[in-house]
This record gives structure tokens, C-alpha cells and sequence, in this order.
């Protein structure tokens, strides 16, 4: 499939896109009874909220809110893995870096959304907050296992799976109940005057019902994890094997870091280079390896007649490795997105899905991403030993099957 054929689908698509769903996620809720976010849903309700959701996450205004939130829990990552860094008498540190990202997204996540910090970069984290870690994990792991199995064939077999895939979502639910209970009491009393988080701004809308807010609440935290760790893993493992990146990254930070510092959401604007980077990334790294639409209306894709109601992907890990597409594909080259006459000036960049159903957390996780890395650039080099291409598996998202050590070397 080439970006035409995604052009020809966004044309057709109806007012109410509609696509597949995760079985276990919508098990569990049908189970007990609770309402579904837009994640679960398609049809007149996915749009009813999804139009209520948009002011308080996706829009400009939203995002200038937020994002000062974000680069709090980014410059404390970088403080924190600094102190770590000059610890060692060589001024470097050598670590598998990916639990330290996961709770920098799981932390950058949560005090967007509730106001408040898990307090993962501590010594020795709250219990609770790692509880909530544990059953995000174990949610995570048991989908993966559920999701490509019929419930009604699965629960004969998998029945323990089951299980704990309910206890953990009963956790999750339970963690996110007492989240909102303490805003809504802040609320009540009159706090707080400031800005704290999207769901104190959608209980002060009051335009959707508490479990609507709560279920789009945990949907907007279950999928803000891996879809934003990942990406920076990824990330932080080209740059280290591409030094001359890598460098080029850093002194377009260092140039733009006083304006940053200024105002936050500059990173959007300030650091092109860094945009494209991430860019290249989810081409040759699509956390979502696949788009998909049920069409509404009959059309034509690659010459074959599509009837309508037909299921159609749209394959992101092919379509970005195409050479057809993409001078010398497996390089790694940000650049190519920022010369108007290369192809990547002219791919759509679908990583986050495209038409009126694209993700919903997509400039939360843009503004994850961009300021991490550009604390992490100002502060260290960034090495691997590895040269390699890391195979990469499907597990509910593309993933590294390992990821090499990466040294990060302070910057004086």
C-alpha cells in the first residue's frame, strides 16, 4: 500500500471512523459493567466524546497548558540520572535504560492527567506507586497473550490469564478512583486556581458524566506508556550509533534552550532537527505496526474493488521501509523530512494514525518525547558499542527484543 491509498481511505471515511477493538480491554469492562472511553467505542458516542475530549488534550490551548507539567517531570529524569552519572568516578554511566524511561512516561503521563507525581525518581518510591507500575505491567503482558484469541475459546484455556488480567485493570481502576476522588474534593473546597491536570479541567467542564471521564482517563494512561517509551528507546539507540546525528541534535538544543527554558511549549517550534528525528524513528520504528479502518463506502486500493464494511490495513512498518518511498530506507537520516525536494517532505507521517481518529494523546506524547530528549542531549553523549540492527518484535506493539546498554556520559 503507498500514502495514496491512505489518502483514498481518509476521503471515504465516515463522520465515525470505525475500527477493531482489544477484546481483553473490552472484556473486563463489559464484565463489570463500566462505561467505555473512546478507545472502546465507534459509532455517535466515540464522536459525542471524542468532541468533548479534544478542547482538554489535543488542542493548542491544552497543549500550552500541559506542557510546562511535562518539562518538570523531564528535567527531573535528566537531574536524576545526572546524579547517577557523577557518581561514578569515570564521569559515565552504563545501564539498561528502559526501566528509567518507562517511569518517566508512566510519571510524565500521570501528572498531566491528574495533577499529580508518582515520585518514581526517588530513592525509594511510594509503595503504591509501584504497585500501580506492577499492575500496569501485568495488564500489558496478560493482552498480549488474550488479545488474538476469542474470549469464549480462551477462558477454557487461559483461565489464570484471565484472571490476572482482570485483577490488574481492578487495580488500575481502583489506583485512577482515588486519583479523581482527591481532585474533585480539591475542586469542591475551591482549589486549586492554577492549572492541574486534564481531568480537573474536564470535571470542571461538566459536560461528560464521571465514568465517562474516569474510563478515558485510564485509556489515555494505558496508552501513553508504551507508545511514548518505545519511540524514545529507539530514539536514544540511533542517536548513540549515529554521533554525527546525535551532535547535530545537541547544538540545535543548547542553540534554542534559553527560549525553551522561557517558555516550554517552544519545543515544539524551537527544535525542527529534534521533530524530524522523531520522525525518522516511527518510520523505521512504528510502535502501532498497523492502521486500520472498516470502510464505510465502497472504493478502489491498488486496483482491487474494496466493498464497504471491509476491514483494510494499512501496513506502517512495510510502508516506511519502502524504497520506492525512501532513498537508502534503513539509514537512519532525520534530514530527510526537512528537504522539501526528498521523499519524507512528502510522506504522510502517520505514526499517530490519521482523519478525525487519530490519537488522541498525540501532542501529549510529542511534547513527552521532544523535551526528554532534549534534556537528555544537553546533558550527555549518548553511546552504545552496538552497531547492529536490533530485531524488533510484535508484542501488542513493535518492540525491541533487547535493547543494547547505552553508556551516557556527562556533558561539563
Amino acid at each position: 500500500m503507498l500514502p495514496e491509498d491512505v489518502e483514498r481511505l481518509q476521503r471515504v471515511e465516515s463522520p465515525h471512523p470505525r475500527r477493531m477493538f482489544l477484546e481483553p480491554w473490552l472484556a473486563y469492562r463489559q464484565d463489570r459493567g463500566l462505561t467505555c472511553g473512546v478507545f472502546l467505542l465507534n459509532g455517535p458516542q466515540w464522536r459525542l466524546d471524542r468532541l468533548r475530549l479534544n478542547p482538554d488534550v489535543l488542542s493548542l490551548q491544552a497543549v500550552q497548558k500541559y506542557t510546562p507539567l511535562v518539562d518538570r517531570v523531564a528535567r527531573e529524569f535528566s537531574r536524576a540520572l545526572k546524579a547517577r552519572v557523577v557518581q561514578n568516578a569515570r564521569g559515565s554511566l552504563t545501564l539498561d535504560i528502559r526501566p528509567s524511561i518507562f517511569h518517566y512516561a508512566i510519571e510524565a503521563s500521570h501528572l498531566v492527567l491528574y495533577g499529580e507525581q508518582l515520585g518514581l525518581f526517588a530513592q525509594h518510591p511510594n509503595p503504591d506507586s509501584l504497585n500501580f507500575i506492577h499492575a500496569l505491567e501485568a495488564m500489558f503482558k496478560s493482552t498480549v497473550q488474550l488479545m488474538f484469541v476469542p474470549r469464549r475459546l480462551s477462558r477454557w484455556t487461559s483461565g489464570s490469564m484471565w484472571q490476572e488480567h482482570f485483577e490488574a485493570w481492578d487495580y488500575i481502576f481502583q489506583y485512577a478512583n482515588r486519583a479523581i476522588r482527591r481532585i474533585y474534593q480539591e475542586l469542591a473546597l475551591g482549589h486549586p486556581w492554577h492549572y492541574s491536570g486534564i481531568v480537573a479541567e474536564l470535571l470542571m467542564r461538566a459536560d461528560m458524566t464521571l465514568d465517562t471521564i474516569k474510563a478515558n482517563s485510564i485509556d489515555l494512561t494505558a496508552g501513553s506508556v508504551d507508545t511514548t517509551a518505545f519511540p524514545l528507546l529507539m530514539t536514544l539507540f540511533e542517536l548513540a550509533r549515529n554521533p554525527e546525528v546525535q551532535q547535530a541534535l545537541r547544538q540545535e538544543s543548547l542553540g534554542a534552550e534559553a527560549r525553551i527554558s522561557e517558555d516550554p511549549q517552544r519545543a515544539t517550534t524551537e527544535l525542527p532537527l529534534l521533530r524530524a528525528a522523531l520522525k525518522e524513528t516511527l518510520r523505521l520504528y512504528p510502535v502501532g505496526v498497523f492502521l486500520e479502518r472498516q470502510v464505510s463506502s465502497d472504493l478502489v486500493l491498488q486496483n482491487y474493488h474494496v466493498p464497504a464494511g471491509t476491514l483494510v490495513k494499512v501496513l506502517l512498518y512495510s510502508l516506511g521501509r519502502n524504497p520506492a518511498m525512501f532513498a537508502r530506507p534503513e539509514r537512519y537520516h532525520p534530514q530527510r523530512w526537512l528537504d522539501s525536494r526528498a521523499s519524507g517532505a512528502r510522506f504522510p507521517h502517520l505514526a499517530f494514525g490519521f482523519g478525525v481518529r487519530q490519537c488522541l494523546g498525540r501532542r501529549l506524547a510529542e511534547a513527552e518525547m521532544l523535551l526528554l530528549l532534549h534534556h537528555v542531549l544537553k546533558n550527555f553523549l549518548v553511546e552504545t558499542l552496538v552497531q547492529e540492527d536490533v530485531k524488533m518484535i510484535y508484542r501488542f506493539v513493535l518492540m525491541p527484543s533487547t535493547l543494547p546498554l547505552l553508556t551516557f556520559r556527562a556533558i561539563s
